[in-house]
Protein backbone atom coordinates (compact mmCIF):
# COMPACT_ATOMS: atom_id res chain seq x y z
CA UNK A 1 0.00 0.00 0.00
CA UNK A 2 1.83 3.66 -1.04
CA UNK A 3 2.18 5.79 2.24
CA UNK A 4 2.45 9.55 2.85
CA UNK A 5 3.71 10.83 5.72
CA UNK A 6 2.66 14.13 6.86
CA UNK A 7 5.15 15.40 9.35
CA UNK A 8 4.22 18.87 9.82
CA UNK A 9 3.39 18.84 13.18
CA UNK A 10 5.32 21.65 14.83
CA UNK A 11 6.21 23.20 18.07
CA UNK A 12 4.46 26.30 17.74
CA UNK A 13 0.63 26.19 17.47
CA UNK A 14 1.28 28.56 14.82
CA UNK A 15 2.99 26.02 12.28
CA UNK A 16 1.12 23.15 13.38
CA UNK A 17 -1.74 21.69 11.28
CA UNK A 18 -5.08 21.81 11.89
CA UNK A 19 -7.12 18.75 11.83
CA UNK A 20 -8.96 19.60 8.49
CA UNK A 21 -5.80 19.78 6.96
CA UNK A 22 -5.51 15.96 7.00
CA UNK A 23 -9.65 15.83 6.18
CA UNK A 24 -8.22 17.54 3.03
CA UNK A 25 -5.54 15.65 1.50
CA UNK A 26 -7.05 12.36 2.79
CA UNK A 27 -10.13 13.26 0.05
CA UNK A 28 -7.73 13.55 -2.80
CA UNK A 29 -6.24 10.12 -1.92
CA UNK A 30 -7.20 7.02 -3.75
CA UNK A 31 -8.38 4.35 -1.27
CA UNK A 32 -5.81 2.13 -0.92
CA UNK A 33 -3.27 4.96 -0.20
CA UNK A 34 -2.46 5.62 3.52
CA UNK A 35 -1.71 8.40 5.13
CA UNK A 36 0.10 8.34 8.40
CA UNK A 37 0.19 11.53 10.63
CA UNK A 38 3.20 12.00 12.78
CA UNK A 39 2.53 13.36 16.40
CA UNK A 40 6.50 13.86 17.09
CA UNK A 41 7.21 17.32 17.15
CA UNK A 42 8.63 19.13 13.90
CA UNK A 43 10.75 22.09 13.04
CA UNK A 44 9.22 24.60 11.04
CA UNK A 45 11.99 26.79 10.64
CA UNK A 46 12.79 24.59 7.29
CA UNK A 47 15.62 23.02 8.52
CA UNK A 48 13.78 19.60 9.70
CA UNK A 49 14.03 17.96 12.55
CA UNK A 50 17.65 18.43 14.39
CA UNK A 51 17.01 14.93 15.50
CA UNK A 52 14.84 12.17 13.56
CA UNK A 53 12.51 10.22 16.24
CA UNK A 54 12.73 6.38 16.00
CA UNK A 55 8.93 6.93 15.33
CA UNK A 56 9.57 9.02 12.26
CA UNK A 57 12.49 6.86 11.13
CA UNK A 58 9.98 3.86 11.16
CA UNK A 59 7.43 5.49 9.50
CA UNK A 60 9.54 6.73 6.20
CA UNK A 61 11.30 3.52 5.54
CA UNK A 62 8.21 2.20 3.68
CA UNK A 63 6.74 5.96 2.56
CA UNK A 64 6.81 6.79 -0.70
CA UNK A 65 5.91 10.83 -0.16
CA UNK A 66 6.74 12.83 3.09
CA UNK A 67 5.68 15.77 3.88
CA UNK A 68 7.36 17.74 6.10
CA UNK A 69 9.72 21.44 7.10
CA UNK A 70 12.88 20.39 5.63
CA UNK A 71 14.72 17.01 4.37
CA UNK A 72 17.23 16.16 6.23
CA UNK A 73 19.65 14.32 4.91
CA UNK A 74 19.28 11.08 7.63
CA UNK A 75 15.44 10.91 6.30
CA UNK A 76 16.64 9.83 2.89
CA UNK A 77 18.76 7.40 3.57
CA UNK A 78 15.93 6.06 5.95
CA UNK A 79 13.53 6.04 3.35
CA UNK A 80 14.71 3.71 0.30
CA UNK A 81 10.98 3.75 -1.65
CA UNK A 82 10.58 7.71 -1.54
CA UNK A 83 9.69 9.20 -4.76
CA UNK A 84 8.64 12.75 -3.53
CA UNK A 85 9.42 15.12 -0.65
CA UNK A 86 8.19 18.70 0.00
CA UNK A 87 9.23 21.10 2.26
CA UNK A 88 6.71 23.57 4.18
CA UNK A 89 9.16 26.00 4.40
CA UNK A 90 10.39 28.43 1.28
CA UNK A 91 14.29 28.13 1.76
CA UNK A 92 15.86 24.93 1.26
CA UNK A 93 19.55 25.52 2.29
CA UNK A 94 19.64 23.45 5.06
CA UNK A 95 17.89 20.31 3.03
CA UNK A 96 20.28 20.71 0.26
CA UNK A 97 22.64 17.56 1.29
CA UNK A 98 24.66 15.77 -1.18
CA UNK A 99 22.12 12.91 -0.76
CA UNK A 100 19.49 15.24 -2.13
CA UNK A 101 21.75 16.77 -4.92
CA UNK A 102 22.17 13.31 -6.16
CA UNK A 103 18.79 11.62 -5.57
CA UNK A 104 16.58 11.00 -7.59
CA UNK A 105 13.53 11.89 -5.67
CA UNK A 106 11.33 15.05 -6.58
CA UNK A 107 11.66 17.81 -4.00
CA UNK A 108 9.59 20.42 -4.10
CA UNK A 109 8.45 23.86 -1.48
CA UNK A 110 6.08 25.93 -0.53
CA UNK A 111 7.83 29.29 -1.91
CA UNK A 112 5.02 31.83 -2.56
CA UNK A 113 2.84 30.80 0.08
CA UNK A 114 4.39 32.91 2.60
CA UNK A 115 4.55 36.03 -0.22
CA UNK A 116 1.28 37.90 1.50
CA UNK A 117 2.03 38.40 4.56
CA UNK A 118 5.91 38.98 4.20
CA UNK A 119 4.81 41.61 1.65
CA UNK A 120 2.70 43.57 4.63
CA UNK A 121 5.69 42.97 7.07
CA UNK A 122 7.88 44.69 4.33
CA UNK A 123 4.84 47.54 4.10
CA UNK A 124 4.51 48.31 7.72
CA UNK A 125 8.36 48.52 8.18
CA UNK A 126 8.73 51.35 4.90
CA UNK A 127 5.53 53.22 6.94
CA UNK A 128 7.28 53.03 10.19
CA UNK A 129 10.06 54.87 8.70
CA UNK A 130 8.38 56.93 6.28
CA UNK A 131 6.01 58.22 8.76
CA UNK A 132 8.93 58.95 11.92
CA UNK A 133 7.08 56.32 13.91
CA UNK A 134 10.41 55.25 15.28
CA UNK A 135 10.52 59.44 16.41
CA UNK A 136 7.03 58.20 18.42
CA UNK A 137 8.41 55.56 19.95
CA UNK A 138 11.58 57.08 21.26
CA UNK A 139 9.37 59.71 22.97
CA UNK A 140 7.19 57.14 24.09
CA UNK A 141 10.24 55.20 25.83
CA UNK A 142 11.39 58.72 27.11
CA UNK A 143 8.02 60.24 28.08
CA UNK A 144 8.90 63.13 26.22
CA UNK A 145 6.83 65.18 23.70
CA UNK A 146 9.59 65.84 21.32
CA UNK A 147 8.59 67.62 17.58
CA UNK A 148 12.25 68.40 16.71
CA UNK A 149 13.22 65.29 14.92
CA UNK A 150 9.50 66.08 13.03
CA UNK A 151 9.69 69.38 12.46
CA UNK A 152 13.64 69.70 11.44
CA UNK A 153 14.91 70.98 8.18
CA UNK A 154 16.40 67.89 7.42
CA UNK A 155 12.94 65.44 8.60
CA UNK A 156 12.94 62.08 6.62
CA UNK A 157 9.20 62.04 6.85
CA UNK A 158 8.21 61.41 3.44
CA UNK A 159 4.76 59.59 1.43
CA UNK A 160 4.21 56.65 -0.42
CA UNK A 161 4.11 58.07 -3.94
CA UNK A 162 7.01 60.03 -3.31
CA UNK A 163 9.41 57.07 -2.41
CA UNK A 164 11.94 54.38 -4.66
CA UNK A 165 11.28 50.83 -3.54
CA UNK A 166 13.86 48.89 -4.65
CA UNK A 167 13.21 45.10 -4.39
CA UNK A 168 16.17 42.59 -4.15
CA UNK A 169 15.29 39.14 -5.43
CA UNK A 170 12.20 39.37 -7.45
CA UNK A 171 10.72 35.57 -6.42
CA UNK A 172 6.90 35.53 -5.15
CA UNK A 173 7.84 37.67 -2.23
CA UNK A 174 9.46 39.77 -4.22
CA UNK A 175 6.86 40.19 -6.44
CA UNK A 176 4.10 40.40 -3.78
CA UNK A 177 6.61 43.73 -2.03
CA UNK A 178 6.36 45.43 -5.52
CA UNK A 179 2.53 45.00 -5.59
CA UNK A 180 1.85 46.84 -2.66
CA UNK A 181 4.57 49.29 -3.18
CA UNK A 182 2.70 49.91 -6.57
CA UNK A 183 -1.21 49.96 -5.75
CA UNK A 184 0.04 52.72 -3.31
CA UNK A 185 2.33 54.71 -5.31
CA UNK A 186 5.48 53.84 -5.23
CA UNK A 187 8.15 53.84 -7.86
CA UNK A 188 9.61 50.13 -7.69
CA UNK A 189 13.11 48.67 -8.88
CA UNK A 190 12.91 45.24 -8.95
CA UNK A 191 16.46 43.03 -8.92
CA UNK A 192 16.93 39.73 -10.56
CA UNK A 193 20.43 38.13 -11.12
CA UNK A 194 18.69 36.41 -14.29
CA UNK A 195 17.68 38.72 -17.21
CA UNK A 196 15.87 35.52 -18.79
CA UNK A 197 13.49 35.11 -15.96
CA UNK A 198 11.22 37.99 -17.19
CA UNK A 199 9.00 38.32 -20.13
CA UNK A 200 6.50 35.31 -21.79
CA UNK A 201 9.09 32.30 -20.97
CA UNK A 202 10.94 33.55 -18.10
CA UNK A 203 10.14 31.82 -14.40
CA UNK A 204 8.85 34.87 -13.08
CA UNK A 205 5.39 35.29 -13.80
CA UNK A 206 4.00 38.61 -12.62
CA UNK A 207 0.51 38.04 -12.16
CA UNK A 208 -2.60 40.40 -12.69
CA UNK A 209 -1.41 42.87 -10.37
CA UNK A 210 2.10 43.77 -12.19
CA UNK A 211 2.91 44.27 -15.69
CA UNK A 212 6.35 44.52 -17.70
CA UNK A 213 4.80 47.78 -19.34
CA UNK A 214 3.83 49.74 -16.24
CA UNK A 215 6.86 52.57 -16.21
CA UNK A 216 6.33 52.71 -12.47
CA UNK A 217 7.82 49.33 -12.11
CA UNK A 218 11.73 48.97 -13.65
CA UNK A 219 12.98 45.40 -13.54
CA UNK A 220 17.15 45.38 -13.63
CA UNK A 221 20.05 42.49 -13.83
CA UNK A 222 23.61 42.38 -13.78
CA UNK A 223 26.44 44.04 -11.91
CA UNK A 224 25.32 47.72 -13.45
CA UNK A 225 21.36 46.49 -12.34
CA UNK A 226 22.70 46.11 -8.35
CA UNK A 227 24.09 49.05 -8.47
CA UNK A 228 21.60 51.04 -9.44
CA UNK A 229 19.24 49.46 -7.40
CA UNK A 230 21.46 50.41 -4.22
CA UNK A 231 22.07 54.10 -5.58
CA UNK A 232 18.69 54.84 -6.22
CA UNK A 233 16.42 52.84 -3.44
CA UNK A 234 14.88 54.87 -0.67
CA UNK A 235 13.73 51.79 0.82
CA UNK A 236 15.88 48.25 -0.38
CA UNK A 237 13.86 45.35 0.97
CA UNK A 238 15.40 41.59 0.81
CA UNK A 239 13.80 38.77 -0.39
CA UNK A 240 16.07 36.42 -2.26
CA UNK A 241 16.99 33.63 -0.78
CA UNK A 242 20.06 32.47 0.28
CA UNK A 243 22.21 31.00 -2.03
CA UNK A 244 26.72 31.05 -2.17
CA UNK A 245 26.29 34.29 -4.70
CA UNK A 246 23.86 36.25 -2.21
CA UNK A 247 25.78 35.66 1.45
CA UNK A 248 27.23 38.49 2.48
CA UNK A 249 26.02 40.63 -0.39
CA UNK A 250 24.86 43.34 1.74
CA UNK A 251 28.39 44.61 2.56
CA UNK A 252 29.89 48.12 3.41
CA UNK A 253 30.97 48.40 -0.15
CA UNK A 254 27.09 47.91 -0.98
CA UNK A 255 25.90 50.08 1.72
CA UNK A 256 28.20 52.70 0.79
CA UNK A 257 26.52 53.00 -2.77
CA UNK A 258 23.10 53.82 -0.78
CA UNK A 259 21.52 56.77 0.02
CA UNK A 260 21.97 58.26 3.69
CA UNK A 261 18.20 58.87 3.70
CA UNK A 262 18.14 55.04 2.32
CA UNK A 263 16.18 52.27 4.56
CA UNK A 264 17.62 48.63 4.18
CA UNK A 265 14.79 45.98 5.03
CA UNK A 266 15.63 42.47 5.30
CA UNK A 267 12.57 39.72 5.52
CA UNK A 268 14.56 36.53 3.46
CA UNK A 269 17.68 35.33 5.40
CA UNK A 270 20.14 37.06 7.90
CA UNK A 271 22.99 36.16 5.78
CA UNK A 272 22.47 38.15 3.02
CA UNK A 273 24.09 41.38 5.11
CA UNK A 274 26.74 41.66 6.98
CA UNK A 275 26.01 42.63 10.41
CA UNK A 276 28.86 44.53 11.77
CA UNK A 277 28.99 46.37 8.58
CA UNK A 278 25.26 47.44 8.63
CA UNK A 279 25.43 48.38 12.42
CA UNK A 280 28.78 50.85 11.40
CA UNK A 281 26.51 52.28 8.55
CA UNK A 282 23.98 52.73 11.12
CA UNK A 283 25.77 54.32 13.85
CA UNK A 284 27.32 56.43 11.30
CA UNK A 285 24.80 58.20 9.75
CA UNK A 286 25.26 56.41 6.22
CA UNK A 287 21.84 54.97 6.42
CA UNK A 288 18.41 56.35 7.75
CA UNK A 289 17.67 53.43 9.55
CA UNK A 290 17.19 49.29 9.15
CA UNK A 291 13.69 47.15 9.42
CA UNK A 292 15.41 43.34 10.30
CA UNK A 293 13.17 40.33 10.67
CA UNK A 294 15.90 38.01 10.17
CA UNK A 295 19.38 37.68 11.52
CA UNK A 296 22.56 35.72 10.94
CA UNK A 297 22.36 34.12 15.00
CA UNK A 298 19.18 33.25 16.31
CA UNK A 299 17.89 34.22 18.65
CA UNK A 300 19.40 37.50 18.14
CA UNK A 301 22.14 37.38 21.18
CA UNK A 302 21.34 40.20 24.12
CA UNK A 303 24.83 41.91 23.74
CA UNK A 304 24.11 42.73 19.49
CA UNK A 305 24.31 46.18 19.09
CA UNK A 306 20.99 46.07 17.10
CA UNK A 307 19.29 46.13 20.51
CA UNK A 308 20.73 49.67 21.68
CA UNK A 309 20.25 51.16 18.01
CA UNK A 310 17.12 53.15 17.64
CA UNK A 311 16.66 53.36 14.38
CA UNK A 312 17.05 49.30 14.04
CA UNK A 313 12.72 48.34 13.89
CA UNK A 314 13.29 44.15 14.79
CA UNK A 315 10.95 41.61 14.46
CA UNK A 316 11.87 38.17 15.67
CA UNK A 317 11.63 35.99 12.01
CA UNK A 318 8.12 35.96 12.05
CA UNK A 319 6.94 38.11 9.22
CA UNK A 320 5.50 35.17 7.49
CA UNK A 321 3.22 34.21 10.46
CA UNK A 322 -0.21 34.53 9.34
CA UNK A 323 -3.72 33.28 9.99
CA UNK A 324 -4.08 32.40 6.11
CA UNK A 325 -1.05 30.48 5.91
CA UNK A 326 -2.89 27.22 6.47
CA UNK A 327 -5.41 27.27 3.73
CA UNK A 328 -2.48 27.79 1.29
CA UNK A 329 -0.42 25.64 2.51
CA UNK A 330 -2.95 22.79 2.10
CA UNK A 331 -3.79 24.06 -1.33
CA UNK A 332 -0.60 23.11 -2.95
CA UNK A 333 0.12 20.63 -1.12
CA UNK A 334 -3.32 18.74 -2.51
CA UNK A 335 -2.64 20.04 -6.08
CA UNK A 336 0.16 18.51 -6.15
CA UNK A 337 -0.97 15.72 -4.81
CA UNK A 338 -3.28 15.71 -7.80
CA UNK A 339 -0.74 16.51 -10.09
CA UNK A 340 1.67 13.55 -8.52
CA UNK A 341 -1.32 10.78 -8.94
CA UNK A 342 -1.88 12.01 -12.82
CA UNK A 343 1.62 11.90 -13.29
CA UNK A 344 1.70 15.83 -14.57
CA UNK A 345 4.37 18.08 -13.33
CA UNK A 346 4.47 19.40 -9.97
CA UNK A 347 4.54 23.27 -8.74
CA UNK A 348 7.62 24.73 -6.84
CA UNK A 349 9.95 22.18 -7.94
CA UNK A 350 13.51 23.18 -6.64
CA UNK A 351 16.60 23.92 -8.42
CA UNK A 352 19.14 21.78 -6.56
CA UNK A 353 21.77 23.58 -8.32
CA UNK A 354 20.48 27.21 -7.83
CA UNK A 355 19.70 26.70 -4.49
CA UNK A 356 15.73 27.29 -4.52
Amino acid sequence: MPKIVLDLNDRRPAWAPPDWVSSEIRQVLPDHWDLQVMATEADGSGDGAPSLSPDLLEAVRSAEVYLGYGVPAALLRAAPELRWVHSGAAGVGSSLSEEMKSSPVLFTNSKGIHGPPMGDTALAMILHFSRGLDFGIANKTRRVWNTDPYYAGDHPLTELAQITVGVFGFGGIGREVAKRARALGSEVMAYDRDPSAFGEKGRVTLGPDLDLEDPGLRLLHGEPGFRRLLSQADFLVLTAPETPETKGIINAEAMALMKPSAVLINISRGSLVVEPDLVEALKNGRLRGAGLDVFQKEPLPQEHPFWDLPNVLMTPHVSAVTRGFWRRQTDLIVENLRRYLAGDTLLNLVDREAGF
